[in-house]
């Protein structure tokens, strides 16, 4: 959708009667009504002329009664909309296509956004705070938006969570500038303002819009900002009383809560920053977009620093899994080497193009900066708009120094980290190899970018399951790098890291164990015992004694980990509450399930604050406490629990997503316990058939639902039909190849 003024979907109305919808100006063709505000309503229509699908906002006709000079004043606010909207060129802003008038009625033609306005947003999440990655991600993409429009000299004015759009990919989008102010404009400005329309809404309205007295100048926008961010940390604006008059005195005499006092975890500086941002006095604020920008990065850069490893977590690997690093990080806005600069003086294969004189200074600082930026979209999760940048700028580096040059192999090697991030993984590997062999030629095989992306490639391997290549490849660049920059160096250890994962995933459980003991020793002498990094390693110790049945060594560990994590990042910190989730599991493992369920129904209550209801992680603790509810005997509310995960994660995940089955065998599980044994054998086929044709009928979750199935059989009675399933089972087992 498209349009900041669409606070709710209406249903269609007369405009696409009997099957025929309506053709503006012989282009544009109108289909569905997809929003309506105060000044318009919103259609989902066809460019008929360039074959594009866009939005389109019509002016919403008023009632003849109405007085005539309010009818001019929102026609000439609508028009000055598409006059604004059209000037301004940013990603931040939805782009304006057209504008004009048809049959009495202005309409204005936009681009057409996959995605939710933050007003439906907070509603879609029940009121509750927005998770504070999300909120550090649309702050500083709405400030930056903002800040180009007040260099162009335009004010928003009306600022709110209904007029900026996240889309689905993440990025974020103002819209709807119908009352924005040209800094030059004043005189229009008056006359708007004199008809007495309201200019602004009252929950985000600045101290000086509602006095009139003061001159309202783009500091206002601030204000809004700051009442916007507010809501979406609290769940509630900073004066949410009970009229419209009580809530603009607030703004104009009274000081806000300080936000903390309604989320405690909120982080000091996002309070100090949303406090400032509040001021009554436009003096007392931050005084441009830019600086609340800079200081929004700076606390991203700072909480990057506190946790610098790279996590990867995807739902289908096993918790040890989710400690698994890659190589080198997108983790600043330059490319960061790790040995001697590479030789750019030198006339080689890389440097031919630009000693020919093809490639000016401006020319590179220029790429320099977009990939800068790319690696800032990269590091809040625009991973599909950073690849793009990042190929983009690796073709014009290409053209201008050269397909060997150390900057266009940089910038390759951030599209294949993005590509991993999109889930693209073969196509990862393919430009991770491409990289590593180029940088093999030019820079030496044993240069630090060249192990770099060798490490990429191998990580890339093990997550296609092709553990024994990303076995050879991890050994094959832990030697060169044991070699080159010691034992003790951090990408010598943060590969030997790797390695250690990868040998418990070829099955050698003992080997992968030591390793890790010794990784997590080095790190602990090098870069200190509380060091993310060498916490990650003793979580993977932790995970390494519980997979050897070590339970009780298994559980201190995790319990050591949760703790100082929570010291050191948080206590809702996301590694700490995943230190806290094993730590469960080694509960449940030692029977003492009444602790592993108080502490799941902790860590389910962190979980939804932090990062919501249908967060991967959310759910895998719903799951752990269902499980637990089970082992404890409350098969009713263990069934409940296991049903309403497996309905949330069908719908974020899909049908046949691991983890969806696993839920829904949990179900099953419940009704077995509970008697239902024909309800429970519905299911356990269900999931069967589904992992057989994800997994293939020899895999062992396979194998494992056809072993439900048949003790569900048994149970009903169906000896004959159970045999001939375990038959089958065993056949499907002896069949298997071996796993290594």
């Amino acid at each position: 959708m498209a349009a900041g003024d669409h606070d709710r979907h209406q249903a269609t109305d007369g405009r696409t009667t009997g099957g025929h919808s309506t053709l503006i100006q012989g282009r544009y063709r109108l289909h569905e009504l997809i929003g309506r505000g105060g000044m318009g309503e919103v259609w989902r229509a066809l460019d008929e002329s360039l074959g594009r699908r866009v939005a389109v906002k019509c002016l919403k006709p008023l009632a003849p009664a109405t007085d005539a000079g309010l009818n001019r004043v929102l026609q000439e606010r609508f028009r000055r909309e598409a006059r604004v909207a059209a000037a301004l060129q940013h990603r931040g802003i939805t782009v304006v296509h057209d504008f004009g008038e048809h049959d009495g009625v202005l309409f204005l033609v936009m681009e057409l956004l996959d995605g939710r306005n933050l007003l439906q947003v907070l509603d879609d999440a029940r009121r509750h705070p927005l998770p504070l990655p999300d909120i550090s991600d649309i702050a500083e993409q709405v400030a930056s938006a903002l800040a180009y429009t007040h260099d162009q000299g335009i004010v928003h004015r009306d600022l709110k969570p209904a007029n900026i759009i996240r889309l689905a990919d993440g990025a974020v989008k103002i819209c709807d500038f119908g009352i924005a102010r040209l800094g030059h404009d004043i005189g229009f400005t008056s006359r708007l303002t004199g008809t007495g329309v309201a200019m602004g809404t009252p929950h985000y309205m600045s101290p000086e819009q509602i006095g009139g007295s003061g001159e309202v100048d783009h500091r206002s926008d601030l204000y809004s900002l700051g009442c916007v961010l507010y809501e979406l940390s609290t769940g509630a604006p900073p004066f949410d009383l009970g009229d419209a008059w009580s809530i603009l005195v607030g703004h104009r005499d009274t000081a806000p809560e300080p936000p903390r006092g309604k989320r405690p975890e909120l982080p000091g500086e996002l309070e100090r920053l949303i406090l400032d941002l509040l001021a009554k006095d436009p003096d007392d604020r931050p005084q441009n977009a830019a600086d609340v920008c800079g200081r929004l990065k700076a606390m991203r850069a700072a909480a990057g620093a506190t946790a610098a490893v790279r996590l990867l977590p995807p739902a289908e690997l096993p918790p040890w899994a989710r400690t698994l690093t890659t190589g080198s990080a997108a983790a600043s806005t330059r490319t960061q080497l790790t040995g001697p600069p590479p030789r750019h003086e030198l006339t080689g294969a890389w440097s031919t193009r630009a000693a020919a004189g093809t490639a000016d200074p401006e020319t590179l600082a220029e790429l320099a900066d977009r990939h800068a930026e790319g690696i800032d979209l990269a590091r809040v999760g625009n991973w599909r708009q950073a690849y793009d940048l990042h190929t983009a700028v690796a073709a014009a580096r290409d053209r201008a120094q050269g397909a060997d040059h150390p900057d266009t192999l940089a910038s390759r090697h951030e599209a294949a980290y993005c590509l991993t991030r999109l889930g693209r993984t073969e196509e990862a590997l393919r430009l991770y190899a491409y990289v590593a062999e180029a940088r093999g030629r030019a820079l030496g095989p044993d240069h630090p970018d060249t192990l770099a992306a060798r490490h990429e490639a191998a990580y890339a391997l093990g997550r296609l399951g092709r553990h024994l290549e990303a076995h050879q490849e991890y050994a094959a660049v832990l030697a060169a790098r044991e070699r080159t920059v010691g034992a003790d160096h951090p990408d010598t250890l943060q590969c030997k890291h790797n390695l250690a994962f990868n040998l418990g995933q070829l099955g050698r459980a003992e080997e992968a164990h030591t390793m890790a003991v010794a990784v997590a020793e080095a790190r602990a002498r090098v870069l200190g015992a509380e060091h993310a990094e060498t916490l990650v390693t003793r979580f993977e110790v932790g995970y390494s004694l519980g997979r050897a049945g070590r339970w009780a060594e298994a559980l201190d560990h995790h319990r050591e980990v949760a703790q100082t994590r929570a010291r050191v990042l948080g206590a809702d910190h996301p590694d700490t509450l995943a230190a806290r989730y094993e730590t469960g599991i080694c509960l449940g493992r030692l029977g003492r399930s009444a602790e592993a369920l108080d502490l799941y129904e902790e860590l389910v209550e962190a979980r939804t604050r932090t990062a919501g209801s249908t967060d991967a992680e959310t759910l895998r603790a719903r799951h752990a406490l269902g499980v637990n509810l089970g082992r404890l005997g409350h098969w009713e509310r263990a069934l409940a629990e296991a049903r309403d995960v497996a309905a949330v994660r069908e719908r974020v995940l899909g049908p046949v997503h691991p983890d969806t089955l696993t839920s829904k065998r949990e179900i099953a599980i419940g009704l077995g316990w509970l008697g239902r044994w024909s309800t429970a054998l519905t299911v356990y086929h269900e999931v069967a058939e589904a992992r057989e044709q994800v997994l293939g009928p020899a895999h062992p979750d396979t194998l494992t639902s056809r072993n439900d199935e048949a003790h569900c059989l048994e149970q009903l009675g169906r000896s004959a039909e159970a045999r001939a399933l375990w038959d089958r089972v065993a056949a499907q087992q002896q069949g298997a190849p071996q796993r290594l």
